[in-house]
């Protein structure tokens, strides 16, 4: 993968002047199989396992952190080399989470659609009234006052070469069936079922289900017996043999949820001893606390574990504070991090090494 250039990384992330003694960019904080690196994601991703979930928690266009611009109308514009990045290194198992205000996250949505994320779900933070504080004038600002961030769910679906170019999978399956010239209904047979093969897994509406392993074999055997002997292999990617239920599992994004986790995330701003607190080196902030986009560490827990297992790689190329290493790390995932900023990079690595100690 080609290395990522843009000179909107020197405008929004300038080389730090401020760096602390001892700290070049390069070098890297590491506990177990977490890796948080100091400098940027764009000249790191190269070398990172490809992810499996990709935490994205960048700029917002709100000012609110050192490096965040003024407006989000520039967001595409930004975010542009690093989704490319994204997306040349996923696979179909992988997950993105992106983090941003409404605004923020409309203006970068086309770019992801472009480069071939399918939209999930928008999940919202709401942080309560206590997030107002009595300090929205309506008059003035002419609107409601917003206390809610997105976490807006895509993941990286598959796609196969058919005849007439690229197929989703609904319509590989339907398409590699058909190849068979055995009628669809025979879907049933092979897969023991009355009529959900073809009411399900063969169907063109918009009511297509996933077929697991178990059925997507089934069918797969059968058509490659029965099946026109000239079209064979069928359910196949190499023109040598069909997939396996294994490889056929590893063509969809992981997920699984909780009963009573909904799309609404209601908990208020970071606070307490979780929240990372005063200014360090005499840098000013626009909040009291050293990062003011700060996340819940129980929203970056629910994320993970909805979307990877154990020894799957979370990436968070944005790192902050760096909270998916504090959750990977007790998950049992492998985790890696940027961070541009000496005084979040130090925070970050900080904060690891306490939630890693026994003590």
């Amino acid at each position: 993968m080609r290395r990522i250039e843009s000179a909107l990384q020197s405008r929004l992330f300038p080389e730090p002047a401020r760096n602390q003694p001892g700290l070049e960019h390069g070098q890297r904080y590491t506990c177990g199989q977490a890796s948080i690196h100091f400098g940027r994601a764009e000249n790191l991703y190269a070398d990172w396992p490809a992810p499996t979930c990709i935490i994205s928690d960048g700029p917002y266009g709100v000012s609110g952190y050192p490096g965040d611009g003024h407006t989000a109308e520039s967001l595409s514009e930004w975010y542009a080399p690093h989704v490319e990045a994204w997306s040349e290194r996923s696979t179909p198992e992988t997950t993105l989470w992106f983090w941003n205000t409404e605004l923020g996250w409309a203006n970068v949505h086309p770019l992801l659609v472009a480069h071939g994320w399918m939209y999930r779900c928008c999940n919202v933070w709401d942080k309560g009234l206590g997030h107002v504080a009595g300090n929205a004038n309506t008059r003035t600002l002419r609107k409601f006052p917003v206390i809610t961030e997105v976490c807006v769910h895509y993941i990286k679906a598959a796609h196969f070469q058919g005849s007439e170019g690229l197929l989703t999978m609904q319509e590989w399956l339907r398409h590699e069936w058909k190849r068979t010239k055995l009628p669809l209904r025979l879907a049933n047979e092979a897969c023991g079922v009355r009529n959900a093969a073809t009411r399900k897994y063969l169907t063109a509406d918009h009511l297509w289900y996933y077929p697991p392993p178990d059925a997507f074999v089934k069918m797969a055997e059968y058509a490659n017996t029965h099946g026109d002997p000239n079209g064979r292999p069928y359910f196949g990617t190499d023109g040598q043999r069909p997939l396996s239920g294994d490889e056929w599992s590893k063509l969809r994004a992981k997920f699984k949820c909780e009963v009573g986790i909904t799309n609404v995330w209601r908990e208020p701003q970071v606070g307490g001893s979780e929240r990372i607190q005063g200014t360090r080196n005499g840098m000013k902030y626009k909040f009291r606390s050293l990062h003011g986009s700060q996340k819940p560490l129980k929203f970056i827990d629910m994320i993970i574990q909805a979307s990877t297992e154990r020894g799957d790689v979370v990436w968070e190329p944005f790192g902050g504070l760096c909270p998916g290493a504090i959750v990977s790390c007790r998950l049992g995932r492998k985790y890696r991090a940027a961070e541009p900023v000496p005084e979040f990079y130090e925070a970050a690595a900080e904060r690891l090494q306490r939630s890693a100690s026994p003590w």
